[in-house]
């Protein structure tokens, strides 16, 4: 399940997408426009600066904005960023992860063509087709 964090991330970028300019974007006014407890977003945006999805400046004039054209972000980039990795089951998730089944496991060929599907619908997706531009 994709939780909250994940979810405000991606109204966050789309906000930030559709509002663009040369200029950073206040902080109270995205969290005006989504909705969304000011007080919670810095705490999702701090990890999406360091994460290199933003660029953030504080002080007069100070914000956020995309570091890159909106069309060369992914949903998955964003996601995976935020969520951890989206496979659904340990053993796809976690390439160290051992499992003393991985040879006989009868399901694993179903977790992984699933992976492979969730993967390739979100990374297949650009954020600039969630805008409104």
């Amino acid at each position: 399940m994709i939780s909250t964090r994940g979810r405000y991330a991606l109204r966050v970028m789309i906000d930030l997408a559709e509002n663009q300019s040369d200029k950073y974007i206040p902080l109270k006014d995205i969290a005006a426009r989504q909705e969304i407890s000011k007080k919670y977003l810095e705490i999702i945006v701090k990890d999406m600066v360091h994460g290199g999805l933003l660029k953030g400046t504080s002080g007069k004039g100070g914000g956020y904005k995309l570091c890159r054209p909106a069309e060369d972000y992914t949903v998955g980039e964003i996601l995976e960023m935020m969520e951890g990795s989206l496979s659904p089951v340990a053993c796809l998730a976690d390439p160290n992860y051992e499992c003393s089944r991985r040879e006989e496991c009868q399901t694993l060929p179903m977790w992984s063509e699933f992976d492979t599907l969730v993967h390739d619908y979100f990374y297949g997706k650009r954020l600039t087709e969630l805008c409104r531009l």
